[in-house]
């Protein structure tokens, strides 16, 4: 049979520090302990545990309180297997909040309803129940396997195919462009003198023109539009 190192915090707050006694009762739950009595709550003997512990004991002082630390083999009136059942019953029934919102969240999604963020809460929440179960509680298995269940139902987005644009509707336009194009426009003046139409307006050509000079003054290098897409050199 395994035997067990337990840690008991001991403590009591002033009766007007509501606040704090609130505060502390938070981080007691977040990290899984067990309470005993009023003021007396039990954690598996690791590491980890025992700096919060310590750390919780100097923050009940901190707020006038008093605080003991206590390391046991053994707790008069409670067995370790008592123990071990008291930490998984405690996780069970958090699991079973679990479980319970992912059978609602399967049945939604059926009728093709949004639960990607429902999903995700739930792991989320799962994540915190298995940090702190400590003793493997039976019912977490179950939560992890409809968890899994439940992504693999979920419809994977199809990659949308890419948007093929007719050519046809682009030509015979008019193209225009700003004053002191940057190289984005200039670009685009070579794939419209390139790729759309040959037949242009004197508006367009104009516009073209223009991004012409405006291209040989950011790249020095470069003769004509249709050296644009291998110019690398920096802009002036």
């Amino acid at each position: 049979m395994q035997t067990h190192s337990w840690l008991l915090l001991l403590f009591s707050l002033p009766a007007g520090k509501k606040t704090e006694r609130v505060s502390v009762w938070r981080r007691l739950k977040k990290s899984g302990a067990i309470q005993l009595t009023t003021s007396t709550y039990v954690l598996p003997d690791r590491p980890p545990l025992y700096e919060l512990f310590q750390w919780l004991a100097k923050q009940i002082r901190d707020y006038s309180g008093e605080a003991t630390l206590i390391r046991a083999q053994e707790i008069e009136g409670l067995t370790n297997e008592k123990l071990i059942q008291s930490f998984n019953s405690a996780r069970e029934a958090e699991y079973g909040e679990v479980t319970t919102a992912l059978r609602r969240l399967m049945q939604r999604a059926r009728k093709k309803s949004d639960s990607g963020e429902a999903l995700e809460k739930l792991k989320k929440q799962f994540r915190i129940i298995r940090e702190v179960d400590f003793f493997d509680a039976p019912r977490g298995q179950e939560a992890e396997v409809l968890l899994r269940r439940v992504e693999e139902s979920r419809p994977t987005a199809k990659s949308a195919a890419p948007v093929k644009l007719a050519l046809k509707r682009f030509q015979g336009r008019t193209w225009v462009t700003r004053p002191r194009p940057e190289i984005d426009r200039v670009g685009s003046a070579w794939l419209i003198r390139r790729s759309s139409t040959k037949k242009r307006s004197s508006s367009s050509r104009r516009s073209l023109r223009r991004c012409a000079m405006r291209c040989r003054s950011i790249f020095p290098k470069v003769n004509s539009l249709t050296k644009v897409r291998t110019a690398r050199s920096k802009p002036s």
